[in-house]
């Protein structure tokens, strides 16, 4: 079996001749942000990061998605952070590209490579670091975490390639999960999993709920259905999708299509 493969943007700035016509989309119900628009111009520098830079995939807008922030954070040797949550009630996903980081977790060290994937809790202690010669880019997932009594959550950290993904039923391993924490958990009010498609398979129904999503597409093409459109999209887009924003999919080929998929689970709705 091949190792993963996980899309990390090259930055750069296209020729005076390039054509403006691209895949960029934003609705009232979604947001395709493709790959060709992630360039050096549209990055920021996060405070109390050095060497560091970030592409803000999403955040918290009022009347769209509304539970989660959302960046592609690239750490260049010698960079990183030894306190980069700023807020202690937010829980965060770190999952890398490209790479190698190490990350310290109230006093343990994990060196993730491609596919290392950390949880860390809100009001944990963790910092990044890039120790290596090579740069390094990673998903970084960020949430209000909602207390629940009884249930605290754990720091881990893990690669991908040791988790098995679960396959949904009646799909003979078309369309997979891999799944980082088990959905019963009512700890966990976020999930960030990975869903794999083989060519030819399908989200066969118009999925349509209350969990927003952020997609990022690791590996692959496919056309997403979104609200009611069809979109292409390739290793390298992010989708951004308000809550019960209709979804569907179709793999085509001719390899995996594979996506970093966030959602918010687990919680009574709030009404006052």
């Amino acid at each position: 079996m091949s190792e993963p493969t996980y899309y990390t943007p090259q930055g750069g700035l296209p020729s005076q001749t390039t054509l403006l016509t691209d895949r960029a989309i934003v609705k009232e119900a979604y947001t395709v942000i493709p790959r060709g628009v992630l360039r050096d111009i549209v990055t920021s520098n996060l405070p109390g990061w050095n060497n560091t830079r970030a592409w803000i995939l999403a955040k918290p807008i009022a009347g769209f998605a509304t539970t989660f922030a959302q960046y592609i954070v690239e750490v260049s040797p010698d960079g990183g952070s030894s306190e980069p949550e700023p807020e202690r009630g937010v829980e965060s996903v770190l999952f890398l590209l490209t790479g190698t980081l190490t990350v310290v977790i109230e006093g343990d060290k994990h060196l993730l490579t491609p596919g290392g994937y950390a949880y860390l809790p809100a009001g944990a202690s963790w910092s990044v670091s890039n120790e290596t010669t090579e740069v390094a880019a990673f998903q970084w997932v960020r949430k209000a975490y909602e207390p629940l009594a009884g249930y605290t959550p754990r720091a881990f950290a893990v690669q991908e390639q040791d988790v098995e993904p679960t396959p949904m039923p009646g799909t003979n391993g078309g369309w997979a999960t891999t799944r980082f924490v088990d959905p019963n958990d009512l700890a966990h009010d976020m999930h960030v999993n990975i869903v794999t498609f083989e060519p030819g398979a399908v989200i066969p129904f118009a999925e349509t709920h209350v969990m927003e999503h952020g997609i990022y597409v690791l590996e692959g093409k496919a056309v997403y259905r979104l609200n009611d459109d069809w979109v292409e999209v390739e290793a390298g887009d992010f989708m951004w999708l308000r809550a019960f924003c209709p979804q569907a999919c179709y793999a085509g080929g001719p390899g995996k299509f594979r996506y970093l998929l966030y959602k918010d689970v687990n919680r009574q709705i709030k009404l006052t």
